[in-house]
Formats: structure tokens, C-alpha cells, sequence
């Protein structure tokens, strides 16, 4: 073999050795930042696994209180009744807790909500603070669906043992269907049948007479 054809042999050798460098080393590169990619989901995936087990017993209580509170939801109710119930409800409770009733009113429903609306009843009151604690303690019951949505305390001018407090409770409820009432009552009963001119009641019928049939066509004497 001549050096001229020694030298391009080593040139094409030294050719192929660079090219197969040179995808190797990208093959290599192009492996490493899809192996990062996948730590970097499974990273993720492991965050997302551990604040999921972190949130699991808050997750789970949340739900199992949720299917109670579907088990146990109301009948559906007029909403100006059980707003005029929860006023009644929230003043006996305030008599009891030795509370004094400055002012009540009635507020209008919400009536936004798809599955269930809300009656609204507003309360300015006056008391002892531990009285006013648990007057607050028997509207507060989320398993009869009643809360305290608003509260506006002051102590009184005259007397520091006393305090005033406006507070606004509602009452979520489920509404009656239009036409709900209806469903209950029974069927239109078909109307009876009137009775036949010959059928009275409480007597026997009178039968029909049959009626008689014609004469025969006699010939007259001397028409033979």
C-alpha cells in the first residue's frame, strides 16, 4: 500500500471517528436531559403524592361530613316560614340566654342558590359577654344547617360588664317546587257515569218493553 493511500485510509478512519464522536456525544446529551425531565416529573409527582397524604385525613373528613349533611338534608320548605321559624328560634334562645332584644327584623331570602336558598334574620342585642357566647353557641349548628354569617360587637357606653352585638344569622333550606304541593293530591276521579233513564237508585230496574209487533195484512172480503 502507498503512502498515498495510507494517508487517505487514516483520514477516512480519523473522518468516521469524529462522526461517530459526534453523535454519540449528542445521543448522549439528548438522553441526559430526558432522563432530567423525567426526575423532574417524578420530583413533582412525589411533591404532589406527600401533600395529598398531608391533606388526606383533612380531605376525608371534609367528604364524610359532606355525605352526612346530603343524608340529612332537609325537606323541602316554604321560605317565609323557615325564616319566620329561625326569628322565633333565635328569640327564644336570646330570652333564655338573658339576652335583651333591642331590635329584630326579617330580611329578604336569598333565593340565588340552585339546590338549596337561604332565609336571613338580623338581631341587635344586649347583654353579658358570656351570655352572648352561648346565645351565639346555639346558632352556630351546621347539622341543622343554621350558621352566624355576620357579627358586629361593641361594649356598651354605660357599662363595661355589658355588650351590644348586631348579628345577622341564616338558615339554608330547600325550596318547594313550583306545583310541588299539587303532587301530593290525589287524581281527578273520573266522573261518573250518569244513570240510564230506567235506572233509579236504590230500585230495581224497570225493564224496557218490548215493543209490539205489527199486524199481519189481512185481506178484506171480496179483495180475494
Amino acid at each position: 500500500m502507498s503512502d498515498r493511500e495510507k494517508k487517505l485510509v487514516l483520514f477516512f478512519g480519523l473522518a468516521v471517528f469524529v462522526l461517530v464522536n459526534f453523535f454519540g456525544i449528542s445521543w448522549f446529551q439528548s438522553q441526559k436531559q430526558k432522563v432530567a425531565r423525567q426526575l423532574t416529573d417524578a420530583k413533582g409527582k412525589v411533591t404532589l403524592a406527600e401533600a395529598t397524604a398531608a391533606s388526606f385525613d383533612t380531605v376525608y373528613g371534609e367528604m364524610e361530613w359532606m355525605a352526612k349533611m346530603i343524608e340529612k338534608s332537609p325537606a323541602p320548605k316554604n321560605g317565609q316560614l323557615v325564616a319566620t321559624e329561625l326569628e322565633q328560634y333565635a328569640s327564644n334562645q336570646a330570652t333564655t340566654h338573658q339576652l335583651e332584644i333591642k331590635r329584630r327584623a326579617i330580611k329578604p331570602n336569598d333565593e340565588t342558590g340552585i339546590h338549596f336558598h337561604r332565609a336571613k334574620v338580623e338581631f341587635n342585642v344586649s347583654g353579658r359577654e358570656e351570655s352572648l357566647y352561648r346565645w351565639l353557641d346555639r346558632l352556630q349548628m351546621p347539622d341543622q344547617f343554621k350558621a352566624v354569617t355576620s357579627m358586629r360587637l361593641s361594649p356598651d357606653a354605660k357599662d363595661d360588664t355589658m355588650i351590644d352585638a348586631t348579628v345577622e344569622v341564616e338558615q339554608w333550606y330547600v325550596p318547594l317546587v313550583d306545583g310541588g304541593s299539587d303532587a301530593s293530591a290525589e287524581p281527578d276521579e273520573e266522573p261518573e257515569a250518569e244513570p240510564a233513564p230506567n235506572e233509579i237508585p236504590g230500585l230495581p230496574p224497570v225493564p224496557t218493553p218490548t215493543p209490539a209487533p205489527a199486524p199481519e195484512a189481512t185481506n178484506l172480503p171480496g179483495t180475494e
